[in-house]
């Protein structure tokens, strides 16, 4: 007899311990923080020559809810460091930008679409969203 009652207080110990570890990782995972998800892409040609047109396009989305969304094209090249070219209208959705230039000497253009969040389409302070992987033009 007294070996029947350990082994089932044993058991009891046991089923209390899995299920109180199955209700742990319920609440942890409905206890963490919401990922918003959205995605920007940039195209650019890898080659250009001197003096012609040079075509990038962005398009950027994002699902997160409160949000307007602007596109910025931005440009790094000949040690200039960053800085904005150009930026779509504010608009509630996906946002697209396209952005014609030419450069007037060789070397290496380095470009990268960011996706900002607004709260009207006069916001002083944009939230950064996300970013897109920088494209490098080599211009010859």
């Amino acid at each position: 007899m007294t070996r029947t009652k350990k082994t089932g207080i044993k058991a009891r110990g046991g089923r209390v311990a899995v299920i109180g570890a199955l209700g742990l990782a319920s609440v942890a995972l409905t206890a963490g923080p919401a990922f918003a998800k959205g995605d920007v892409d940039i195209t650019a040609p890898r080659t250009a020559q001197v003096g012609k047109t040079i075509t990038v396009k962005a398009h950027g989305d994002d699902d997160s809810a409160g949000f307007l969304h602007q596109l910025c094209l931005e440009e790094n090249g000949f040690g200039e460091g960053w800085h904005q070219e150009t930026c779509s209208p504010v608009v509630d959705g996906d946002a697209r930008v396209t952005a014609h230039g030419t450069s007037a000497r060789r070397g290496d253009l380095k470009f990268r679409a960011v996706l900002y969040g607004l709260t009207s389409a006069h916001d002083q302070k944009p939230v950064r969203l996300h970013a897109s992987d920088v494209v490098t033009v080599h211009v010859r």
